[in-house]
Parts: C-alpha cells; structure tokens; sequence
C-alpha cells in the first residue's frame, strides 16, 4: 500500500487548494482524478491505491479538491464555483504535482471539466475517464442534485448522516451495505469544529467524537448557487460539441445502470459518435459509481495500459 501524501498550491486568483498525491516515480502515463460537484479527494482512495500497487504497470495518482471543496479554501464569490474556474484550480494542482500529461479520471461534474479540458487543446489530457456523465444531462438526476444540495439538512453523529445518505441513496446503490453506507458518511461529511465558520482541518473524528455532534458538509453550501436558473424549463444544453473535441483521444465511459443522470439514448449517441469508445456498464449503481468493484478497477487499468501505448510513454518518469 502507498501512502497518501497531501500538498497545497495556489490558484491563479489566491485561494489555497489541495491535492492528494499516490503512487510511485513511474513511466507509465499517471491519472489526474477530478471529483463530483460536490466531492472530494476521497472518493478516489480506492482506485488510487489499486492503480498505484498494479504489480504491472503501476502508476502514479493525483486527486483535485476544487475550490469549496474537501481542504480547499471555499471562494468568497460563490460565483466562481463554474467549470472553468474550477478547469483553471485542476491546471494549477497538475502543475504543482508536475503532471504535465495525465490520464483524466472525472467523475460527473470532473468529466465535464475534462471535457472543457480537451477542448482548449491543452496537452494535459494523454485520454480521458468520463465516469457517469455525457453531453447530455438528464433532468431527473439534476433536479435530485438541486434538491439535496439546496436545503441540506442538519445531521447529528455518524449514525444520522449514514442513514440521510442511504434514504437519498439507497435506490441508486441497492447493494451498499451498512458499513458501506458510514464510510460514505465520512467522505461526505466532517466533524463540525468551527460552527462559526469554515470547517478546514478534514480529519475524521476518532471514537471520542460524541454520537451526536454536528457534521458539516465536505464542501461549501454555497455550491447550491450553481443551480441557480437550472430547472425543467430551462435545461443545461447539450455540449456535443464539447464531446467531439475529445475524438482524438483514447475514451473510456463508465455508466451506473441505475443512473438518473446520464441515459442509455445519451451512451448509445456518444458511442455513435466514437465507436472506439471503452464502455463500461455497472448494474447495480447509480450516480455515479463508485469505482471500488474489482471488475470496474481490472476495466480502468487496462485502459490505461492503452492510453500508455497511445502516448508512447518513454521510460523516464513524468515526474
């Protein structure tokens, strides 16, 4: 197992932001992981340490907490909370991590940055993960978003928090089990230290945490002013565009069957449109999944020995 190693740089207008880092000095190509709206470094510990420890082609990982997410500064501008704002904070963690070319692993609102990544010609895209999201995105799944990140309730103590989370869940994630359901709590949520303000030491409370302190969100609840004009008469539209500018780039599109974002119409398109495309069907998970299944991770690694072979990669390490 590899150690996680956290570090912090600036964004071009000033705020501090975080990136986890793991892996080996590698010269195979490493994965740059771009979290959901409102997620965090965490949610790719997993996938990080199973491509990090690949006895094969192991490689080199770095998760992006955005702007007002995880151990990122929150902007006093919840306005900036935009995909190119947040495209510019992913530029500035590469840089500091010296990851000039990187596989993109981006989960929903990270594979929208990837897409906008592509489209701005920049090198760092040597291929590209979209995990549950496409040019098109479904109503349903975005006013569910909208719901749950506009009015959050209050929660008490890890019990209450991994209950909330399986209620909105559970029928997106049928087969989570309640040890899965608590872990969730704890990539979501943090011990409220600071009710004041900020909450920015991200450590997870040991057993002394009494069952019902106050839990903050991982991320800035003003994130909810993303959705502001956002609703069934006024839909996001389509970004096929953005889409077709990845088409000399090695793709992969993992689906959750269960998702309520992203619709079979959409993936039977963007695989129209990309026949190469490395499509991958999780049965039994939703938005978006959580890529810790062994066959979802055997998939992931082997498209990033393809991506390896389509850049090339020397045997001098990226770092």
């Amino acid at each position: 197992m590899h150690r996680f190693h956290d570090f912090f740089c600036q964004s071009a207008d000033g705020l501090t932001l975080h990136g986890r880092s793991t892996g080996p000095d590698s010269p195979h190509l490493p994965v740059l992981c771009l979290p959901g709206l409102t997620r965090t470094t965490a949610d790719f510990d997993t996938i990080a340490q199973a491509l990090a420890t690949d006895p094969q082609t192991p490689r080199r990982v770095v998760a992006v907490d955005y702007r007002g997410r995880g151990l990122s500064d929150s902007d006093p501008n919840p306005a900036n909370y935009t995909v190119a704002m947040e495209m510019g904070d992913v530029i500035a963690v590469a840089a500091t991590a010296e990851v000039s070319r990187a596989i993109l692993l981006g989960t929903s609102r990270g594979g929208l940055i990837s897409m906008a990544l592509a489209a701005t010609r920049s090198p760092l895209p040597a291929g590209v993960i979209l995990n549950d999201i496409g040019p098109v995105l479904e109503m349903t799944g975005l006013m569910k978003i909208k719901g749950y990140i506009t009015d959050p309730p209050e929660r008490r103590g890890w019990d209450q928090a991994a209950s909330g989370l399986k209620a909105l869940f559970a029928d997106a994630f049928p087969a989570l089990t309640d040890a899965d359901w608590m872990a969730w709590a704890h990539r979501a949520f943090r011990l409220d230290t600071h009710p004041s303000g900020p909450e920015q030491d991200g450590v997870t409370p040991g057993p002394t945490a009494s069952p019902h302190a106050k839990l903050a969100r991982t991320y800035d609840l003003a994130l909810a002013r993303s959705f502001d004009g956002i609703d069934p008469e006024n839909p996001p539209p389509p970004l096929w565009e953005l889409f077709d500018t990845m088409q000399n780039l090695p793709l992969m599109l993992i689906h959750g069957g269960l998702s309520d974002l992203l619709s079979p119409q959409t993936v039977q398109e963007m695989t129209a449109r990309r026949p190469d495309l490395d499509l991958v069907e999780v049965a039994d998970q939703g938005h978006a999944p959580l890529l810790t299944d062994a066959p979802t991770i055997a998939r992931i690694k082997a498209f990033c020995r393809r991506c390896d072979q389509a850049a090339a990669v020397p045997a001098t390490s990226d770092r």
